[in-house]
């Protein structure tokens, strides 16, 4: 066998290696985004009525659980699910945490110390990778109002990105796609006000991004790999996602 065979990699290479799976289990009733119907699910075949198989039919929005957005879902005439090469889907990962700041102040978005921080501990952040925002809301799923976390005045309080975070991230770094353990990209201060300008901004530049993400605080800052896939639904705008960290 050729010493660069990739068989090595996974017999020796990522032997001990942890599989940290960073998706949520969607099914009805879960948190989603308001103005999307909830879930249905049918039972088709059954081995209780009979049948020799199972087979469930679903009904859901594209953007339901850990999901993906590519860009058209923004973004008229821009990549859809199938025109996203499977090359992006094995990429470096890091985890920029900001957990302390949000169980603190529910409304807080990450800032360039965050970032400059990170890289004095690991270096520079890599071309082409994967950054994810680690909040630890993931651990407030399912339960939808605390989830969104609405103040008595209905304005959601949940954390988000910063545009000056992002513009760095994708302009000065070039990263190819980001995640977050939010049900959206902005906090929930924009969004209570209509706003969605982060999310359209990283569409906007034909990047990608998963939403509701798990398990963030057991991964790494550095180091790990992410494997991100979804079906490739022709012409597709969303939809659930498997998304997991390779790490030591």
């Amino acid at each position: 066998m050729s010493g660069s065979s990739l068989w090595d990699l996974h017999r020796t290479g990522l032997a001990g290696a942890t599989f940290t799976d960073l998706t949520h289990a969607f099914h009805p009733g879960q948190p989603h985004f308001a103005s999307f119907p909830d879930e249905e699910r049918e039972l088709l075949f059954d081995f209780a009525k009979g049948h020799g198989f199972q087979v469930h039919r679903y009904s859901i929005p594209g953007q339901w659980g850990t999901h993906v957005d590519p860009p058209v879902h923004f973004i008229e005439g821009g990549r859809t699910l199938d025109q996203i090469p499977v090359s992006e889907m094995l990429l470096p990962l890091v985890i920029l945490d900001i957990s302390e700041r949000v169980a603190a102040d529910a409304d807080a978005t990450p800032t360039l110390d965050d970032v400059a921080r990170w890289e004095a501990r690991n270096g520079r952040i890599l071309e082409k990778c994967f950054v994810a925002l680690r909040t630890d809301w993931y651990k407030r799923w399912p339960d939808t109002d605390r989830f969104y976390n609405r103040s008595a005045d209905g304005v959601v309080h949940t954390p988000g990105w910063s545009r000056e975070v992002l513009e760095h991230l994708f302009t000065e770094r070039g990263i190819t796609a980001i995640g977050h353990e939010q049900i959206d990209t902005d906090p929930g201060l924009a969004t209570s006000a209509g706003s969605y300008a982060l999310e359209h901004y990283v569409l906007s530049l034909d990047r990608w991004q998963i939403e509701l993400m798990n398990n963030l605080d057991k991964v790494p800052e550095t180091g790990a790999l992410i494997m991100a896939s979804w079906p490739k639904a022709r012409g597709g705008s969303g939809f659930p996602a498997r998304v997991v960290a390779i790490h030591r």
